[in-house]
């Protein structure tokens, strides 16, 4: 018995050392993977997203954070080319690329889009059919609905080829009324009909009183038909080249009619089985898992179509490892998680432990990965020590600082205010600007075309110190000499509008605007305002500078040119043409332009219209964003895009690679465990002694 006790304590005594070893063996995963439920050297790629997703449904949903879902999920008709730039489109499930069709005598342009056969949807229950050709799931009553909670409880799936209508269907849905699509405005002045069916569709709601959505299957639009089972056609009011990059967009995208009848069924939405929380699509993958306050994944889709990784590309392509791949089967990657990280450091850190595979550079942790030497920007040594790559791509688009034209002291076309506005923006120093407040992420704008767009134009290189003597004398020709106002004898004062927030890098950025004027001695005063009522202020005319920026819808110098047509002006058209810039000769150019493919004639209209707004001055450039990401060494090379949303599919790893690096950058530290059990054996093993020897000695009288 005696001995018994003695080896149990012993036991106990050694069994964190036991613990400590064991768990040492254990080499397939690190101690602190986050995803031990994962094959370590799984075909996988972790990823994470910072904001919930809003909106998956690609009638709705227009914003980035749910483009990277969706983008791998929807195929439209086009795509663009993952290796070219300038960004060139091309077909995805199109079979060539639209020819747009003018007739004078009508004056429509109609698109004819042929799709190519055999694409089938991901397996779903909305298409699993009886034997006897009935849906299983299209007439489930108030009962069935009740035990379902989510997609997967439903048990039967199928999937069906797509087809032309698919398309219609969903061009129709931009213009359902319950759905509220964010581009059925823009687009509506475009497609024929379109405004006639949201006329006709709210119209049968207001009828009907019904609480679902209607079967578009039976609404007409003589602007958007099938032709066959594989082409179908848009027809445009006029001549709207830039439509062929709408066809890119998840907006344009094919959504099945059994989706929505399975969709609008009574019941599911209460437990978001819906086409906005589970989408279906053709593309490489399914949305497996939604849960946006965890983590979502996307799923190879097993039914997707055969597509090869593009043999064409960049000059320096081949050589940057991007062409390795070509000819081979898309998608290289089996499943994508996504974890949601809100805050920067613990998103940071598991990048650092190889638990991401993609990071960007948040402001707060640029130093630890960028460092700025004579060359430009470089890694930090600790990030080149792991073979980390660093990836800049060109955003489309600007960030600029912008003048009100209506205003009596900035605005108007007199030689006087052109010296004005141009005295002011040659104050700014935007390249201090980049650094200082974008981390050195920027390219100084001479214009309003950014990089990889066609009719970019780079600035030139200028002298600070020129820069700042020439803006003076510039002020004194307008009649402000060293910035006083010859009316009040006293420094010009500028009113600014900014939207007030509190945020710290905000006052520091407001600060430096305010140095920026003073250097040629003008006061700048700062009006703090919230977002509503500085809206109000645009809308109205009532602000004299203001910070603005533009997103390009598509990659055409059109869509930026347009931001100065006077048909876009915001105080009378609510257009966003925010300086409320007019200028008759720049619009005659713009008509003339607007409608033209590339080509040196279009070239050469964008460099007169440029010309004239340098000499107009109705903005401060600014500058052009530039987007830094981080890959780790197991990622295989791959090209950053600013437009195109469905690039996963190009992304391959090397998962042993992976598994091999976890293990090596995540070796626990175990001496502290040691030192600390030493330490405990050392205090109680006097008392362990003890207790022996006094069970030995009760044992001796016993007997």
């Amino acid at each position: 018995m005696h001995t018994r006790r003695s080896l149990l304590l012993c036991f106990v005594a050694i069994l964190p050392v036991i613990l400590i070893f064991t768990l040492m063996g254990c080499d397939e995963h690190a101690w602190n993977d986050p995803y031990p439920s994962q094959p370590a050297n799984g075909n996988i790629f972790y990823a994470a997203f910072t904001e919930q997703p809003n909106h998956l449904d690609p009638a709705i949903s227009y914003s980035s954070n749910e483009w990277e879902f969706i983008g791998q999920i929807y195929e439209p008709p086009l795509q663009y080319n993952y290796l070219k730039r300038p960004y060139t489109l091309e077909p995805l499930t199109a079979e060539q690329m639209p020819v747009a069709q003018y007739d004078p005598k009508t004056n429509t342009t109609r698109y004819v889009i042929k799709i190519k056969p055999g694409i089938q949807y991901q397996p779903h229950p909305a298409f699993a059919k009886k034997q006897n050709g009935d849906y299983y799931y299209h007439a489930l009553g108030e009962q069935p609905t009740k035990v379902r909670f989510k997609l997967s409880d439903f048990h039967h799936t199928d999937t069906r080829e797509l087809i032309a209508a698919d398309y219609v269907y969903q061009i129709k849905r931009l213009a359902d009324p319950k759905l509220n699509s964010p581009i059925f405005g823009v687009l509506s002045p475009y497609i024929l009909g379109l405004d006639e069916l949201h006329n006709s569709i709210a119209e049968y709601y207001n009828k009907h009183n019904l609480a679902s959505h209607a079967d578009l299957r039976y609404f007409d639009c003589p602007g958007v038909n099938a032709i066959d089972d594989y082409s179908y056609e848009v027809i445009i009011k006029g001549k709207y080249p830039q439509f062929q990059y709408w066809l890119a967009m998840p907006f344009f995208a094919p959504v099945p009619w059994e989706s929505t009848l399975f969709y609008n069924q009574h019941g599911l939405e209460e437990h978001n089985i819906t086409l906005d929380w589970y989408p279906i699509g053709t593309g490489a993958y399914y949305l497996s898992e939604n849960n946006p306050d965890r983590r979502m994944v996307l799923t190879r889709n097993p039914n997707f179509h055969t597509e090869f990784y593009p043999d064409i590309g960049e000059p320096d392509d081949k050589a940057a490892g991007l062409l390795q791949f070509a000819g081979q089967k898309l998608p290289f990657i089996d499943k994508i998680i996504f974890s949601l990280e809100k805050e920067n450091i613990p998103y940071w850190d598991k990048f650092l432990q190889g638990y991401y595979d993609a990071s960007g550079i948040s402001s707060d942790n640029f130093s630890s990965a960028i460092t700025s030497t004579q060359g430009g920007l470089e890694l930090t040594p600790s990030l080149i020590r792991k073979n980390i790559r660093l990836g800049i791509s060109s955003m489309p688009s600007i960030f600029y600082w912008g003048f009100n034209m209506l205003d009596d002291t900035l605005g108007g076309y007199s030689e006087q205010a052109r010296n004005l506005r141009k005295a002011i923006s040659l104050a700014f120093d935007v390249d201090e600007y980049i650094i200082i407040f974008a981390n050195g992420r920027g390219i100084v704008a001479d214009g309003p075309i950014p990089p990889e767009i066609f009719g970019y134009q780079a600035a030139q290189q200028n002298d600070n110190t020129k820069q700042l003597q020439d803006a003076k004398k510039l002020l004194a020709d307008a009649g402000y000499a060293n910035g006083i106002n010859p009316k009040t004898g006293a420094p010009l004062q500028i009113n600014y509008e900014a939207i007030s927030s509190g945020d710290p890098e905000e006052k520091a950025q407001l600060a430096w605007i305010t140095k920026q004027l003073a250097k040629i001695g003008i006061d700048l005063i700062i009006r703090d305002t919230d977002y509503n009522r500085f809206m109000e202020k645009m809308r109205t005319g009532n602000a004299q500078m203001f910070a603005w920026g533009w997103n390009a819808d598509y990659p055409d110098p059109e869509n930026f040119l347009n931001l100065f047509y006077s048909s876009n002006e915001k105080v009378k058209f609510g257009g966003e043409n925010a300086a409320n810039y007019i200028n008759p000769e720049y619009d005659k150019l713009f008509e003339q332009f607007k409608n033209m493919d590339d080509s040196p004639g279009r070239l050469s209209l964008i460099n007169k219209m440029v010309a004239i707004l340098q000499n107009d001055q109705p903005w401060i450039w600014g500058y052009f964003p530039q987007d830094f990401a981080l890959y780790q060494q197991w990622d295989m090379p791959t090209k950053p895009s600013g437009v195109a949303v469905n690039t996963i599919k190009y992304a391959k790893i090397d998962p042993d690679l992976r598994a091999q690096q976890r293990l090596q950058w995540n070796k626990p530290l175990v001496w502290p465990a040691l030192v600390a059990f030493l330490i405990l054996l050392i205090i109680i093993l006097p008392a362990v002694i003890g207790y022996l020897r006094s069970e030995h000695a009760t044992g001796k009288r016993l007997h």
